[in-house]
């Protein structure tokens, strides 16, 4: 006997080339409950927490640029934490301080901490080709040096525009779990499409940042190869430094590679806590310590290409957006996390953006310029 079955509803693509939990009309409950809709992922928490104590600054929320973007329908929460002390939140009616939520590509910046290790221990030179470390890579990478690659500095046949139903990026989702596959289309897993990209000219002639999201995986494939230890390691370590309390969700792909590209889900509070790794240059809880200060500083000194306009007055740099001053990166559907080192203060923003392409450069310029405000007192 055979029981018939139905595709998953939530991961079916229904139309846009996007599934259900991804369409605009129900995207809300999709991020907001996205640790437990997609296909793959694991978990870690912190053994120690880094304990936060409230002491808020009501006028914080008083302020005209703060007030509308708090106000806005796409809305989730809304963190300023420096130092231990939170000194304002705010969460939207559907949402909540324990409610994890996707951060998307605030994820790649744990490259940066892991990337920045590998160098100091003189795993990785940054001006080294892909293709020494990862020799069955293919030609969309292979003569690119790491340093492009996490640059966003790379010219390749991948592209990644979400209101693109032809967009290549569409065809990795099945291999991370955030789809299921068309009708006569292989799963996969995310390092075999990543050896299938091609390219001829890896040079970025554009003189603005090229994003792709492959790269992220790239650098976190380099950085597993040269060390000998498994990415989920990697980030143990990052969680049990940043001491967050709630559970660090990431997706993965079937084979249990993590996607660091974009495939973690927190709570807005943890956030800022692993931000604060970056205020604070690596320091952790206890006298933990990631990432390497060295690097991270040089991170913010010496930036990539700049974004591209109106954003262009930031500037990509080791898996970071950097305005010289502050560390941040957004995510897909209106995430940004940012870290000043300078005052300690990080800012954390979630919200869902219910466009075609869940992204909007005029809204996302604005944000980060407020935050960065914020952050900079």
């Amino acid at each position: 006997m055979t029981l018939p079955s139905i595709a998953n509803p939530d991961l079916e693509v229904l139309f846009d080339n996007k599934p259900r939990w991804d369409l605009p009309d129900s995207r809300r409950a999709g991020f907001h409950n996205l640790h437990t809709t997609l296909r793959y992922a694991f978990s870690m928490r912190a053994p120690r927490v880094l304990p936060l104590r409230k002491e808020v600054d009501w006028t914080i929320g008083e302020r005209p640029e703060v007030a509308r973007y708090l106000a806005m329908p796409h809305f989730s929460a809304f963190v300023v934490v420096g130092d231990d002390r939170i000194l304002y939140e705010a969460y939207a009616p559907d949402f909540g301080r324990d409610r994890p939520h996707p951060i998307m590509s605030i994820t790649k910046t744990t490259l940066n901490l892991m990337l920045g290790r590998a160098v100091a221990d003189g795993l990785v030179n940054l001006d080294e080709r892909v293709g020494t470390y990862l020799p069955e890579i293919g030609t969309g990478y292979a003569e690119a040096t790491v340093k492009a690659v996490a640059d966003m500095n790379v010219a390749n046949d991948f592209t990644e525009d979400y209101g693109d139903p032809q967009s290549t990026v569409h065809q990795l989702e099945p291999a991370t779990g955030f789809r299921l596959p068309l009708p006569g289309q292989k799963e996969g897993t995310t390092r075999s499409f990543i050896c299938g990209i091609t390219g001829g000219d890896l040079a970025n002639h554009t003189g603005e940042a090229l994003y792709k999201s492959t790269n992220s995986d790239v650098i976190g494939w380099i950085v597993e190869r040269v060390s000998g230890r498994p990415l989920r390691d990697w980030l143990i370590e990052i969680v049990e430094a940043a001491g967050i309390e709630g559970c660090f969700h990431i997706t993965c792909d079937r084979e249990g590679v993590p996607l660091v590209c974009g495939g973690a889900c927190l709570t807005a509070r943890d956030l800022a806590r692993y931000g604060l790794l970056f205020a604070r240059k690596g320091d952790g809880v206890d006298g933990r310590r990631v990432g390497d200060a060295a690097f991270i500083e040089g991170t913010r000194r010496n930036p990539g290409p700049p974004l591209q306009k109106p954003r262009d007055w930031m500037r990509y740099s080791r898996q970071t957006n950097t305005d010289g001053t502050w560390l941040g990166h957004g995510g897909y559907g209106g995430q940004y996390m940012l870290a000043n080192p300078d005052t300690g203060t990080v800012v954390v923003y979630f919200s869902v953006l219910e466009n075609a392409s869940a992204s909007d450069p005029d809204f996302s310029g604005p944000l980060v310029k407020m935050m960065a405000e914020l952050a900079a007192e």
